[in-house]
């Protein structure tokens, strides 16, 4: 008998679609030219590259020649702050960013300090937003950039991201945002809220591993990570991932045409799941805000149960499930973005995140959570405190 298969850790990597697949085919073994080239292989290559450009580009609102392509969203926000930083440390030494970045925003940062920045680390409040008043009040005479994600990818909640973008801006200060968990996810405009810089990523889009791309503004001088030749407007040397590239480009345009109804089925589907867990299962906790979060995302701490425990028990019935970002999970240690927003030690390791896709339905949901509440029934009667606390009631 098949086992039932259901993925809902889509935030760790989504399946490609097939048109995604389709659209690279070609560019694996007939159009292989260096689209440096100024032959016809090369020239059909660098054709491809332009459209897939003006595809992502699309998906931001940004301008074709304002996407530079990358490898990662990690590589995307090293070449935005270490970009950035160096090439405008004459102007200042301060950056200003959250406690819920990913590590991709936060490490740099660490080792931009041992290179002589400043760096303001602004809090954030129970569901995980910034008060507008503290940036404003953070931003100084040597400030040089703002980085703050658009959209944590753990705990969903979504920052109001135009008007912090307003306040660095307006103080002549560059604003970069970590969009990775939101493009394709909710309505971007760069030219409209004004952004400098913005990180997006293929695999949150059903689009390959091993595409990326930053946005960067016109007029913002960056110091390029890798030298070498002049692709990507020098700013990211080496012979582009043509193959990546153009299902980067697919997965934006795919994404773009379908966010309306994609949105209104997973957050649907979202919230059938989370009512269906707090009207079964007692004990649960939601981390992130209630409202303003991804449509496809959502966060629950198990109280009196391991988090790890628990995603061994949903692996076992065939449900993929993550304890948070796929970067701190291997750390079997509390999420720097749960301890950011308060959540207890112990509420924070019985934490899981459910980030949805497009293979995700509402037939799923009665499946996910009989099993979800057999795993906590099982682990809580072998847990100590438990006990402990039934006692107590």
């Amino acid at each position: 008998m098949k086992m039932t298969i259901i993925n809902m850790d889509n935030m760790a990597g989504s399946h490609l679609d097939e048109k995604v697949i389709a659209s690279m085919e070609p560019y694996f073994s007939f159009h292989y030219g260096n689209p440096s080239s100024s032959h016809d292989l090369g020239i059909a290559t660098g054709k491809a590259l332009n459209e897939a450009r003006e595809k992502v580009a699309g998906l931001i609102s940004a301008d074709a020649d304002d996407i530079i392509f990358t490898s990662s969203a990690t590589e995307s926000n090293n070449l935005a702050l270490k970009g950035l930083a160096m090439a405008g440390r004459k102007k200042g030494n301060h950056i200003v960013t959250s406690a819920t970045e990913h590590f991709s925003i936060l490490n740099p940062l660490k080792t931009l300090q041992k290179e002589g920045f400043t760096v303001t680390i602004l809090p954030v409040d129970n569901y995980g937003l910034i008060d507008p008043i503290a940036l404003d009040k953070a931003i100084n005479d040597h400030t040089i950039l703002v980085s703050i994600q658009t959209a944590n990818p753990e705990i969903g909640t979504i920052q109001t991201i135009d008007e912090l973008a307003a306040i660095a801006i307006e103080r002549g200060v560059p604003f970069h945002t970590d969009a990775t968990a939101a493009a394709g996810w909710m309505p971007i405009d760069v030219k409209k809220t004004k952004i400098s810089l913005l990180t997006l990523a293929g695999d949150q889009l059903n689009g390959p591993r091993g595409s990326a791309a930053l946005y960067v503004k016109a007029g913002h001088r960056l110091q390029p990570l890798l030298e070498g030749g002049i692709q990507e407007r020098g700013l990211r040397s080496g012979t582009e991932n043509v193959p990546a590239i153009v299902g980067f480009g697919e997965a934006a345009h795919l994404a773009q045409q379908s966010i309306h109804e994609r949105v209104k089925k997973m957050a649907s589907v979202r919230d059938n799941l989370k009512e269906s867990f707090f009207s079964e299962i007692p004990y649960l906790h939601i981390n992130g805000h209630p409202e303003k979060r991804l449509p496809n995302n959502l966060n629950i701490s198990v109280q009196f149960v391991e988090g790890e425990a628990l995603l061994m028990r949903l692996n076992m019935a065939g449900i993929y499930v993550s304890s948070g970002s796929s970067c701190t999970s291997q750390a079997l240690k509390a999420s720097h973005v749960l301890t950011a927003i308060g959540v207890p030690p112990e509420l924070a390791q019985g934490s899981l995140l459910f980030t949805l896709g497009v293979g995700n339905s509402l037939e799923e949901v009665p499946y996910v959570t009989a099993e979800l509440s057999k795993a906590a029934e099982l682990l809580r009667n072998m847990s100590p405190l438990y006990q402990q606390f039934k006692k107590g009631e």
